[in-house]
């Protein structure tokens, strides 16, 4: 362990939370791309405790599966039956095998927005006034909900009271208690043996522990945290609040590193994504995952990227893109949706209502417009023309197409893979490419034009068609002479 390093933290994830009326575990809920118990570890990891416990209880399978899943090294301890905090407490330190030596810091599970910088000065603070438990409190405007910090004369802490047990004059008390403590680990275990349920709820109060070792003469001492770092979670609406908070924290924090973001209010990005300074984000953007944008690079407005890499100088607008490559330069959108697999080179364009997946597209290659790329290598200054349609999937089976450079692809051309396109070759617009194109090849698949004269006028006497056509030849009237096939033949319905 480092200096002021605990011996345990234990983090408080049993209860059921009633009022968020949830299937899911209430700490298993996400903001910002973490689960409220994933951000509590993430500010409790770098005090580098020899033990990290998680008391479960309730959907107990589901976060012990969490853990797993986020790599966590933390306990996970059963609390059969909720009889309170400090039972949980009691129960963790005896399951884990905590020594009796050393401090124990308590967290619960719900509050997301803490920071490891108030927790080290909780330490910091307990080791300096050799406390047997220093408190982290915080002057909330609105205190309704949460144990009060009683003190005494001498400015030390003497109790917390829960609100549902204070009386009028406790209730007015506006500094509460945040459920985050640092105990001397041996006259903690001493205090919990101790705690009764002789109260409202008939549960053992971790609270309880303080009046125990005021009344025991020991000193408690507390230090205080920015309210916004105490904000709790017990329903949807408080989820919602501690989103925004967190939110708030993010995107500050990359503006003070030299990123411009235009409208804070509106973006929106998890703790996992980078961005590096001289980076532009538009409103209403989103910004999820592991994604990556470069100096440089210009997102949004209205965006979502999920796991991708945005090149240095890269523009991407409008657009929606998951686990997908953006190079430097490249542009992107309005409209389109880049899937997983999708890699721009230098200068590539996907413009609008392109959809690609697992499409390498080369460096100054250009898929302007209504077309979708799927399986797809795409070699360096090709084009490819609207409404152009690799056609990747016989039912069965993913088949792959692959352009050379240099190529220009018809407006309207299907490619039928599996099919290959030489370097330099074209394709005429409307055919369907089912076989390989030689380099400097011209593909055509068509069937022959033909036009049958004057069928609107026979068929559509009277239409602004017809009108129009008249008018074009200089003739006032339909002319009978006209050769005018079958309506079946000539394609009418």
């Amino acid at each position: 362990m480092t200096d002021h390093a605990p011996a345990a933290v234990v983090v408080l994830a049993a209860g059921e939370g009633k009022r968020m009326k949830s299937g899911l575990a209430k700490v298993l809920h996400a903001i910002c791309g973490r689960s409220l118990l994933g951000h509590v570890l993430a500010a409790t990891e770098p005090l580098k405790a020899a033990h990290t416990v998680v008391v479960v209880g309730h959907l107990r399978d589901q976060i012990t599966d969490h853990l797993a899943e986020i790599g966590s090294d933390a306990t996970a301890v059963v609390q059969e039956e909720q009889l309170g905090t400090g039972h949980a407490v009691r129960t963790a330190l005896k399951a884990a095998h905590v020594p009796g030596e050393g401090t124990v810091v308590v967290v619960p599970g719900d509050a997301p927005l803490i920071t490891t910088e108030s927790l080290r000065a909780l330490l910091a603070e307990h080791t300096n006034s050799a406390a047997a438990a220093t408190l982290l409190t915080s002057e909330l405007s609105n205190p309704h909900g949460y144990g009060r910090v009683v003190r005494g004369a001498d400015g030390r802490v003497k109790a917390i009271v829960e609100e549902r047990d204070a009386d009028d004059a406790t209730r007015a008390i506006c500094e509460v208690g945040t459920s985050i403590y640092a105990f001397d680990g041996a006259r903690l275990r001493a205090a919990l043996a101790r705690v009764t349920n002789d109260n409202a709820q008939g549960e053992e109060y971790l609270t309880d522990v303080i009046g125990l070792l005021v009344s025991d003469g020991e000193i408690v001492s507390a230090v205080s945290a920015p309210e916004v770092e105490t904000l709790g979670v017990n329903d949807r609406v408080q989820l919602a609040e501690v989103r925004r908070a967190m939110r708030d924290r993010i995107v500050t924090h990359w503006m003070r590193e030299g990123v411009t973001i235009t409208d804070p209010a509106t973006t929106w990005m998890g703790v996992r994504v980078t961005i590096e300074p001289d980076a532009v984000i538009h409103q209403n953007t989103q910004l999820h995952g592991a994604t990556h944008i470069e100096s440089g690079a210009e997102v949004g407005p209205d965006c979502t990227l999920r796991d991708t890499k945005v090149g240095r100088g890269a523009k991407v607008v409008k657009s929606h893109c998951l686990s997908a490559e953006i190079g430097p330069e490249s542009d992107v959108g309005p409209f389109s949706y880049l899937r997983p697999g999708t890699k721009l080179g230098r200068g590539a364009k996907v413009g609008a209502f392109v959809e690609t997946k697992n499409a390498q597209i080369g460096e100054d290659s250009k898929v302007p417009h209504l077309s979708y790329v799927g399986d797809a290598e795409i070699g360096e200054r090709t084009n490819i023309g609207a409404a152009t349609v690799f056609v990747n999937y016989d039912g069965v089976d993913k088949h792959q197409t692959v352009i050379g450079d240099d190529v220009r692809i018809g407006s309207d051309t299907m490619l039928v893979a599996p099919v290959e396109v030489g370097d330099g070759a074209y394709t005429a617009a409307g055919s369907v490419i089912s076989e390989d194109v030689p380099p400097g090849a011209l593909a055509i698949e068509r069937n022959q034009q033909r036009n049958v004269e004057g069928w609107v006028e026979k068929r559509r006497p009277g239409s602004p068609s017809a009108k129009a056509a008249r008018r074009a030849r200089g003739q006032g009237t339909m002319d009978p002479t006209s050769p005018v096939e079958n309506d079946e033949e000539a394609g009418a319905k």
